[in-house]
C-alpha cells in the first residue's frame, strides 16, 4: 500500500456558531488523485483550505508528510511551498507577466535567484502548453490561459501535493478542455492531487477515488466507477443524480 502524505483527522472547521465541517477523517496516499465531490456549501472548499492553513481548524488535526500541521510553532510558509494550491478565481497579479506570475514565489519564498527562477518558471509555462505567453499580462490571456498560468505557478514550486479548487468553474465551457488536460498531464507524472470539482465525467476517467461529502460530513468514498455506477448512500445517489442531469 503507498505512503499516506495527508492524513486528516476529526478535522472540525466552524464560522462563528456554524460548523462547517464536523469531524472529517481522510487519508491521500502518495501519487494519488482524490476528487471531492458535493453539493454546493457542504465544506468543499474548506477542507482543501483547511489541508494548508489557509483556514484554521476549529479542531482535529492535520498531518502533512509525518508534520502535524496543527501543532505549536509550525512555519507555515515553509510548509506550503510543498502544498500547492490552484484557486477557482485563477488570483494572477494583472500588473505582472505571466513569467513573472509564474516566478514570483521562487524568488520571495524560495530564494531563488531572477535566472535560476525565471528558467524554472519557463520550464513550467512550456509544461502548460504557455511557452509563447510568458510575456503577455493576464488581461491578455483567455480564462483557461489564466488558470494554466496558475497551475504553472503551483507546479513550479515542485510541491509533494497539488490542492485543486473548483480549477474550471469560473472558464466558459469551450475553455474547459485545455485546462482538463494540463490536469490529467500533471496527474500522470505522478503528482499526489485532492481536486474539488463538479466535472463528473473527468472524475470518472481520472480520479483513483472519489470522496462524497454533504453537510460537512463524508457520507461515502471509494473508487469512480463504484460512487458513479453503484452508490451506497441515498444522498449521493440523489447528488449524482441531479448533477448528471443537469
Amino acid at each position: 500500500m503507498a505512503e499516506t502524505i495527508l492524513k486528516v483527522a476529526e478535522l472540525r472547521k466552524s464560522f462563528g456558531d456554524i460548523e462547517v465541517l464536523k469531524g472529517i477523517n481522510l487519508e491521500v496516499a502518495r501519487e494519488e488523485m482524490v476528487f471531492i465531490i458535493g453539493p454546493s456549501g457542504s465544506g468543499k472548499s474548506t477542507l482543501l483550505r483547511c489541508c494548508n492553513l489557509l483556514e484554521k481548524p476549529s479542531g482535529g488535526s492535520i498531518t502533512f508528510d509525518g508534520t502535524d500541521l496543527t501543532a505549536p510553532g509550525i512555519d507555515i510558509n515553509e510548509i506550503r511551498r510543498h502544498i500547492g494550491m490552484v484557486f477557482q478565481s485563477f488570483n494572477l497579479y494583472p500588473h505582472l507577466r505571466a513569467l513573472a506570475n509564474v516566478t514570483l514565489a521562487l524568488q520571495k519564498a524560495v530564494g531563488q535567484g531572477i535566472e535560476e527562477a525565471e528558467e524554472r518558471g519557463r520550464a513550467a509555462l512550456e509544461r502548460v502548453g504557455l511557452a509563447e505567453q510568458a510575456d503577455s499580462y493576464p488581461g491578455q490571456l483567455s480564462g483557461g490561459q489564466q488558470q494554466r498560468v496558475a497551475i504553472a505557478r503551483a507546479l513550479a514550486l515542485e510541491p509533494q501535493i497539488l490542492l485543486m479548487d473548483e480549477p474550471t468553474s469560473a472558464l466558459d465551457p469551450e475553455l474547459v478542455g485545455s485546462v482538463l488536460d494540463v490536469i490529467r498531464e500533471v496527474r500522470e507524472s505522478g503528482m499526489t492531487m485532492m481536486v474539488v470539482s463538479h466535472e463528473m465525467g473527468f472524475a470518472r476517467e481520472a480520479a483513483d477515488r472519489i470522496v462524497f461529502i454533504n453537510e460537512g460530513e463524508i457520507l461515502e468514498q471509494g473508487k469512480p466507477d463504484k460512487i458513479f455506477s453503484s452508490p451506497t448512500h441515498g444522498r449521493t445517489r440523489e447528488f449524482l443524480k441531479r448533477i448528471l442531469l443537469a
